[in-house]
């Protein structure tokens, strides 16, 4: 498939978010994530594994390619890895550089509770015992090893001969680092401060070589690479000059890690520096070691041996690199303009909310106007019926042969005078009522009117005599001639609802 080739248009919704979603967590290319999504048959966490654990190469190329060299592999000799001698044919060019994970948690040994111990002692006792016996008949017994299969012996990891203790990538990058410094002093060198899995995927992400160094304290020329080439101050010099374009890791091959990484670079003789880097060329997620430099290297040779590959790949690294920093801008600039147009989408359903609101409560405001209106206009109707009903109970005025009367002149609040005469046992009650139906027993036309039912009439007005100053409420009850007495002169005076309610 021709990657340039390639329509972005042409992806289904579903598509072209995998893509964003897996250039956004590895900073890849699109023309480049593609075809890997394809392969990954567009699962964003199968493709985004194979960029950072390296893809599988493809069985059937690999045989193919085995065909022809697999007579002269048979013909190598094999030998061990600190005796120097090559045990498998590589690519004169690059040889794919995969990613190593140790598993710490497999390696760490298991501590049981003390009650558990004192238990399993015995146990433990008559296991060392035998275990020493075998050893003695081992070491007295010379041809034990050439029973053993070769495999057994070569194949046992460093850590379980040196009796090491495993620890995390990281703690044992800092165990290499301070027994580096240890054995040949203080230094100008950077180690990556964390296992190879970091460092290559740091590598791998920000386009960067990674120098991986394997050293082992029990060959005899590691003293003198340390010391000779990799303390120069010519390879020094070299390798900290390339700081923002490079990771040093280095590791000891007694431990599980560095021993891992040995084994899957095809690391042959010891000391051992190999290069790495994404080139890009056959796939867009393997990296590849484009150099080896094995065994007593001169300073200059080692530094030549680097710079070269370096100088090689370092254009194309560049070209990558400010594509990647073209799409990041082009990606930033669209998410910039998407946040703009959600922050202006925000804003305009905030204003839309407010106008919903501000006419909700418009129409609350104006309902709840229209039922105070309506419900005034039902208390009027009652007030009105009731004053109708009240209108046609109050007693009349009594005749001039009635001598137990009251005669009062009541000032109303239109300034008209009204004077009458009321019996001097009548409730207090119906003078109230006389004057709030005044105007109605004024005129002429009043119809009858049934008591409207449930409603408790309350007066908005008050009787007072002015000299000296006497409030006769309606609500202390009496009869007009215990009240007032013989006469009166009295005011209305209206009552406000703040002095009704308290």
């Amino acid at each position: 498939m021709a990657r340039s080739g390639f329509d972005p248009g042409q992806l289904s919704e579903t598509q072209q978010l995998a893509l964003e979603t897996y250039t956004s967590v590895t900073n890849q290319e699109p023309t480049a994530a593609i075809p890997l999504l394809q392969r990954s048959e567009w699962n964003v966490q199968i493709a985004i594994a194979k960029f950072f654990d390296g893809e599988a190469p493809d069985p059937v190329a690999e045989a193919r390619a085995a065909l022809p060299s697999s007579s002269a592999a048979q013909s190598l000799p094999r030998e061990t890895l600190l005796n120097g001698a090559s045990t498998l044919p590589r690519s004169p060019s690059r040889e794919p550089a995969p990613r190593v994970v140790p598993r710490p948690d497999s390696q760490r040994s298991y501590t049981p509770p003390l009650l558990f111990q004192i238990l399993l002692m015995p146990f433990n006792v008559l296991t060392r015992l035998v275990g020493g016996s075998f050893f003695l008949v081992g070491y007295l017994v010379s041809f034990v090893p050439r029973i053993l299969p070769g495999s057994i012996v070569r194949n046992a990891p460093p850590r379980i001969r040196s009796g090491r203790r495993p620890l995390s990538p990281r703690d044992t990058a800092a165990r290499f680092a301070r027994e580096f410094e240890e054995d040949y002093g203080s230094h100008n060198l950077h180690f990556f401060e964390g296992g190879y899995a970091q460092a290559y995927d740091l590598a791998k992400k920000d386009l960067k070589f990674l120098l991986v160094l394997l050293i082992s304290p029990e060959h005899d020329d590691t003293s003198s690479f340390v010391r000779e080439t990799l303390l120069s101050p010519e390879v020094t010099e070299y390798i900290n000059g390339q700081h923002d374009d490079l990771v040093l890791w280095a590791g000891n091959v007694q431990d599980s890690e560095a021993y891992q990484v040995s084994t899957a670079l095809n690391c042959s003789k010891l000391p051992h520096a190999a290069l790495v880097v994404h080139t890009g060329q056959d796939s867009s997620t393997s990296m590849y070691a484009i150099a080896r430099i094995a065994g007593l290297t001169p300073p200059s040779a080692f530094v030549a041996q680097l710079r070269k590959p370096i100088d090689q790949h370092t254009p194309a690294l560049r070209r990558i690199k400010a594509r990647r920093r073209e799409q990041r801008a082009a990606r930033n600039l669209r998410e910039e303009q998407n946040n703009a147009y959600e922050r202006s989408l925000a804003q305009d359903r905030e204003r839309a909310r407010q106008r919903r609101e501000a006419e909700a409560a418009q129409a609350r405001a104006a309902e709840a106007a229209r039922a105070k209106a309506a419900e005034e206009e039902r208390e009027a109707q009652t007030v009105e019926q009731w004053r109708l009903w009240r209108a046609t109970s109050i007693a009349a005025e009594p005749g001039p042969d009635v001598k137990d009367v009251t005669r009062l002149s009541i000032r109303m609040t239109s300034g008209k005078r009204a004077v009458r005469r009321f019996t001097s046992q009548a409730p207090l009650e119906e003078l109230y009522a006389f004057v709030e139906c005044y105007d109605l027993l004024q005129s002429n036309n009043r119809s009858p009117a049934a008591k409207p039912e449930g409603y408790e009439h309350k007066y908005g007005f008050r009787l007072v005599s002015p000299m000296p100053r006497t409030v006769f409420d309606v609500g202390a009850g009496g009869t007009v001639g215990s009240r007032i007495g013989r006469s009166g002169n009295l005011i209305v005076e209206p009552v406000d609802d703040a002095e009704e309610d308290g």
